[in-house]
């Protein structure tokens, strides 16, 4: 059955397709048309502009990068965005499609906003080798220049009587409650002490606000990534990577929210599962 949302109901999504022609083979589009988001994130769209699928209803602004099959970060919209910006102000990480951010003008009850899409690197385990440690110090450094684009970008849409939200696959799980295995992951990629403390340092009461946790409060999960492997998805052994962090007067909107987990393993569209949130403004 359809799910009409009530007018003065905003709906933001974030899901990590893992390659959006791959998940609209396995029904992201019938997704789409029955949860009505008016504001989509995207991330590892994995696909050339000139060969993405047509999605009825939605401007799409796309960051494909420079990686072929790799990547690429978007934002779906029912309104046209007012602007449009491609990467966070680094030369070094920005031709790879992992940032995206759009400014949407006010209609209705909806305020202005300003949207991010981010797809955050994976990293690795730093003590399995120097190849390994590079790629966690490159994730380290991806981290240090994203934080301080953020506050400069939030800075920015307060100033212009914006809210502002970046949502997206972050690769990190930020506490305990935010995965299954906290104890077998101590010291792997996306539970390490220092991605940890870098996620914690971009929130606070009066600048992000994690809204799903905020919602669930201490409740393990919800979940929104699985391996395909094994029995994960069946058991819920999963990971918390995907978020939406919104600024305190959005946050506080949220009326309720967490992972579009699909009913079996047969009808997963992604490795990750949809993150929705319905603001009340």
């Amino acid at each position: 059955m359809k799910r009409v949302l009530n007018s003065a109901v905003l709906r933001i999504a974030s899901f990590n397709v893992n390659g959006l022609r791959a998940s609209v083979r396995r029904g992201f589009d019938v997704w789409l048309k029955d949860r009505e988001p008016e504001i989509v994130g995207l991330q590892e769209v994995r696909a050339s502009a000139d060969l993405l699928p047509t999605l009825d209803g939605y401007h799409l602004s796309y960051h494909p990068g420079s990686l072929a099959g790799r990547n690429g970060v978007a934002v779906l919209t029912k309104d046209a965005p007012v602007a449009v910006r491609l990467g966070f102000g680094n030369q070094r990480f920005d031709p790879e499609g992992r940032y995206l951010e759009v400014d949407l003008a006010p209609t209705g009850t909806r305020p202005a906003l300003t949207i991010g899409s981010l797809y955050l690197p994976k990293g690795d385990r730093p003590d399995d080798g120097p190849a390994a440690m590079a790629k966690h110090r490159r994730k380290l450094a991806f981290m240090r220049s994203l934080r301080a684009y953020l506050s400069r970008s939030r800075r920015a849409a307060q100033a212009a009587d914006r809210e502002f939200l970046i949502m997206g696959d972050f690769n990190i799980a930020h506490t305990a409650l935010d995965l299954r295995n906290d104890r077998a992951n101590q010291r792997n990629s996306g539970f390490l002490p220092d991605e940890r403390d870098w996620f914690g340092s971009i929130l606070g009461p009066r600048s992000l606000i994690d809204v799903v946790r905020s919602l669930h409060g201490d409740q393990e999960g919800p979940y929104s990534w699985w391996t395909w492997r094994g029995r994960a998805f069946d058991q819920d052994t999963g990971w918390r990577i995907d978020y939406q962090l919104a600024t305190p007067d959005l946050a506080r909107s949220a009326i309720r929210g967490g992972t579009d987990r699909e009913p079996s393993y047969e009808a997963r569209m992604s490795d990750h599962s949809p993150v929705v949130v319905d603001y009340d403004l």
